[in-house]
């Protein structure tokens, strides 16, 4: 049986704030770090470390006319901490959540004949994913 894929299961929340007006790209969110890494010795023995860099970067597009644009803009500014959840209520269900995060700066501005799109980079600081 196909799966079908529906953009309006995901969901992002900054703050306890649901984010609206979404661009075309939403979200996307990336591990820093590996979990793992191996290193292999002269005589071929490997060990492996384990990574606890729970670092994560959450990159949100929001359409320029989005409610949550300028909210975003202040947290940037403020540099305040904020949890944050991005859930996929699809199938397969996922989610990806951080008690703190941080607005790395205000979005690019951009204007011209069409509505542009606002990225965010936002630091989560112990980013999960489940």
């Amino acid at each position: 049986m196909a799966k079908v894929y529906d953009p309006k299961n995901t969901t992002v929340i900054v703050g306890g704030v649901y984010l609206t007006g979404l661009g075309e790209d939403m979200v996307e969110v990336d591990k820093d770090e590996d979990n793992q890494e191996a290193k292999v010795g002269a005589q071929g023995d490997v060990a492996v470390a384990r990574i606890n860099n729970n670092l994560g970067t959450i990159k949100v597009t929001l359409l320029s006319v989005s409610p949550q644009v300028s909210m975003l803009d202040r947290l940037a500014n403020s540099g305040k901490l904020f949890p944050i959840s991005v859930i996929y209520a699809g199938d397969p269900k996922e989610t990806a959540t951080a008690t703190e995060a941080f607005v790395k700066k205000p979005a690019t501005r951009s204007y011209g004949k069409e509505v542009a799109d606002r990225e965010y980079e936002i630091q989560a600081l112990d980013l999960k994913f489940e």
